[in-house]
């Protein structure tokens, strides 16, 4: 069950009630929306409370969704470009995918820093993404988890917007579809993380020393992905 919020700051923030959440919790969309997640019956006050508290966190979330502008040249992925094409056959910015370029065609009167046009280049980056991260991400976890010596279940991709991945205890590998934005040191250690935690569902120093073992620049890798952002 859903419903809106409105915020002086934020705006309109999207409230999801549902009986299996056993806590409140907040998130972006893939498209820069703040959704709340509640239990089904709890009150008002308490979800506008826990928003007064998180509010600078989600400050810094919504200003590293806003932060980014695509603009033409940008590489989107792995093996992908953004290419404007100013052209005066449509009446209207379209935006489609051509093999490796993101074309954007974009008549007179408009710009690619429209938030119309951003937001239609946003969903094909996804899409790019998503398909990049299905043809990468499923064979570089199996070469590392025999490397690892770990087992797992099955992958998932996600979008989520503040996790790079995670480990379910049945097993299940979420890979987030933006790590295809990272470069691969990065993304081999997120899936090392992801794996070790087969071993240890913590964070204890058994489990960064399993990390270690596998990754000896760990922390410096830990520490730069603190600078990159899931959102697209």
């Amino acid at each position: 069950m859903s419903s809106t919020l409105h915020d002086d700051e934020f705006g309109d923030i999207v409230i999801k009630r549902s009986a299996k959440a056993r806590s409140i919790t907040m998130r972006l969309t893939p498209n820069g929306q703040l959704c709340v997640n509640t239990p089904r019956h709890a009150p008002l006050f308490l979800i506008r409370h826990s928003i007064a508290t998180h509010r600078q966190a989600l400050r810094q979330l919504l200003h590293q969704h806003a932060a980014h502008v695509y603009q033409d040249g940008e590489t989107i992925g792995k093996h992908h470009s953004i290419a404007i094409i100013r052209t005066q056959m449509v009446d209207q910015p379209t935006v489609r995918i051509a093999r490796q370029k993101l074309l954007v065609s974009l008549p007179p009167a408009h710009t690619i820093d429209e938030p119309a046009v951003q937001c239609a280049i946003r969903q094909e980056v996804a899409t790019i993404l998503r398909r990049e991260a299905k043809a990468y991400l499923p064979q570089r976890l199996h070469e590392l988890a025999a490397r690892t010596n770990s087992t797992y279940q099955r992958i998932r991709f996600s979008h989520a917007s503040t996790r790079w991945g995670s480990c379910s205890s049945t097993g299940t590998i979420s890979l987030n579809i933006a790590l295809m934005k990272l470069p691969n040191e990065l993304i081999d250690y997120v899936l090392i993380h992801e794996l070790c935690h087969t071993h240890h569902m913590n964070h204890s120093s058994a489990f960064w020393g399993l990390v270690e073992r596998h990754d000896p620049h760990y922390r410096s890798h830990r520490q730069r992905l603190k600078h990159e952002t899931p959102m697209i």
